[in-house]
């Protein structure tokens, strides 16, 4: 059987990102390869003062005043972003078929902003001005349900929680529920915010995080031998999946294939990656067999490249040992910081696009390479790539959770 009938199609993408609010605007500020850290006043006065956050989202004029109040900053991403890739897949929600459209979203942790001022009112005796939305605006998995709420999508409805790999195994999940026919439609992705005090302080505390507060916009250094951690980020991103066939039927226009998922568990450490980063590669080897694909056969990596110290070395090894070919790489954290939980999600979205234009973004910040660690990482400028077919995205998480992607052009 030829391995491509398993593919399933992306027939529409939402993506909010600190590059835009829009596929089209956070395409155009991936290629410039230019950091959009800046000074974050929600910051103020951390080790880590700095982020990188969603611009001009006006939540209100988005989703009215009633339902942003209501929801918690990675919901309102993760339903816009849904409202996004479900009008660029053409598809109308008052005509589909609700019980057959399943709803998977990653995000890594539960909302932190909300509980840090639930906690205020609580320390100050006020525990009576606590919201009665609390809970509802900040379990896990109230980014699923408020989207098929929004979008009435009455079929499966789960989060997954696979820490900064959440949005990537979502997407591998839903690969896996449209191939058994749970479903005919998946709306699949992540949404996070690391823009919160406490998530700073813990990873400051870590040392995982950079504390560059003199120039924020150098501050995310993916595989530079002078990286001191990541930048805090924000964002969403949604797929809307559909086995090929289908999509093919209905006349959609595709814009990729999700062709291959692995995941795998290092079991080693609560938060260092596994030295040798077998854990990783055994994800990568397992999505490429998944998509019956070999290491020679992939045209791009877009790497998980959180700029610590531990993860770039070990997957900058891990990625020279399996692809002997050197396939150019970038690391779109650079830019947009690390959305934590929809990270994976975000990549696979700009990895899609970079499929379907042929053209690579540029690494930012990028001056010297680990020795020994190096690879054709794509800096200054976009690279085009014409002939592009095959390509890999890689998400690791604490817990030594990984998980690969690939991913076909059109």
């Amino acid at each position: 059987m030829d391995p491509r009938t398993r593919d399933v199609a992306v027939t529409g993408v939402g993506l909010l990102t600190p590059a835009g609010t829009c596929p089209d605007t956070t395409w155009a500020t991936l290629l410039r390869g230019v950091s959009v850290a800046r000074p974050d006043p929600v910051l103020a006065g951390l080790r880590t003062d700095f982020s990188c956050a969603v611009p001009d989202f006006v939540v209100r004029a988005a989703l009215g005043h009633a339902t942003a109040r209501r929801l918690d900053p990675y919901a309102q991403m993760a339903v816009v972003a849904a409202r996004q890739a479900v009008g660029d897949a053409g598809l109308d929600p008052a005509r589909w078929r609700g019980d057959r459209v399943a709803v998977v979203l990653g995000v890594g942790s539960n909302s932190l902003h909300s509980y840090e001022e639930a906690f205020r009112l609580l320390r100050e005796d006020r525990g009576h001005r606590v919201s009665p939305y609390q809970v509802t605006r900040s379990v896990p998995n109230m980014a699923a349900a408020e989207v098929a709420l929004d979008l009435g999508a009455h079929g499966v409805n789960f989060t997954t929680s696979s820490a900064c790999a959440s949005g990537a195994t979502a997407l591998g999940t839903a690969l896996d529920l449209l191939r058994a026919g749970r479903c005919d439609i998946v709306l699949a992705g992540g949404s996070e915010s690391a823009r919160s005090r406490m998530t700073t302080t813990c990873f400051g505390q870590m040392r995982a995080m950079s504390s560059r507060r003199s120039d924020p916009a150098t501050a995310s250094r993916p595989f530079d031998v002078e990286r001191d951690g990541f930048v805090p980020g924000e964002g969403a991103a949604v797929m809307v999946l559909e086995r090929a066939e289908d999509a093919h039927r209905r006349g959609a226009a595709v814009r990729g294939y999700l062709a291959g998922y692995g995941a795998s568990a290092d079991a080693h450490h609560p938060a260092a990656p596994h030295p040798e980063a077998r854990g990783a590669e055994a994800a990568v080897v397992a999505a490429l067999e998944d998509a019956g694909c070999a290491p020679h056969d992939v045209d791009h990596v877009n790497a998980h490249a959180t700029s610590t110290p531990l993860n770039d070395v070990t997957e900058a090894r891990m990625l020279r040992r399996l692809f002997r070919h050197d396939p150019p790489v970038t690391a779109n954290k650079s830019v947009i910081g690390h959305a934590l939980g929809a990270a994976g999600a975000i990549e696979a979205v700009l990895t899609v696009l970079s499929l379907q234009h042929g053209t690579i973004p540029p690494t930012a910040n990028l001056t010297r390479q680990e020795p020994g660690a190096e690879l054709d990482v794509v800096t200054a400028a976009p690279r085009r790539v014409p002939r592009m077919r095959t390509a890999v995205s890689t998400s690791f998480g604490f817990g030594g959770q990984n998980t690969a992607l690939v991913l076909r052009a059109p």
